[in-house]
């Protein structure tokens, strides 16, 4: 039997912030960094809107899904980037999966650093002070995308 990759599902609580953010963003309030993403559904077609944290990290841009394998990760995976807003300003992205594990442990300690107070808990124990091991063993369960802004 296979096991489901995990997902924590937004409750009703975290969805109606998730809207309040979103809509900040849309209106050109960053909260910390944060924007919103647009990426194209990958079975409706229609672009599914969420607000997320961009991360940089050793100059480049990421995004990682503390929630797991959640279905703006499913639809990047098929799309292949997307759009990011705050206010006007609008980055169409490309986006690039990153499976080395070595390479997502150093992301996740540095975004862990920045943005944990918000996302610990979506990250099973695992926290910026876990040790190379853990984070490692916690790669499988959150996905994490370079991106790159077309010019």
């Amino acid at each position: 039997m296979s096991q489901q990759p995990y997902y924590l599902r937004a409750g009703t609580f975290a969805q109606r912030l998730n809207g309040v953010v979103g809509s900040l963003a849309r209106h050109g309030v960053s909260l910390l960094g944060s924007a919103e993403m647009s990426v194209r559904g990958r079975r409706s077609g229609r672009l599914q809107r969420i607000p997320v944290n961009p991360h940089r990290h050793g100059g480049d841009r990421y995004l990682v899904s503390a929630r797991g394998h959640s279905q703006w990760v499913r639809n990047m995976r098929a799309a292949g980037g997307g759009e990011l807003k705050v206010g006007r300003r609008v980055h169409v992205f490309t986006a690039t999966e990153i499976a080395d594990d070595k390479q997502k442990v150093r992301i996740l300690r540095a975004y862990l650093k920045r943005w944990g107070w918000e996302v610990n808990q979506y990250f099973q124990g695992v926290t910026v002070k876990s040790t190379d091991a853990e984070l490692l063993a916690a790669c499988p369960d959150h996905p994490v995308f370079r991106i790159t802004v077309r010019s």
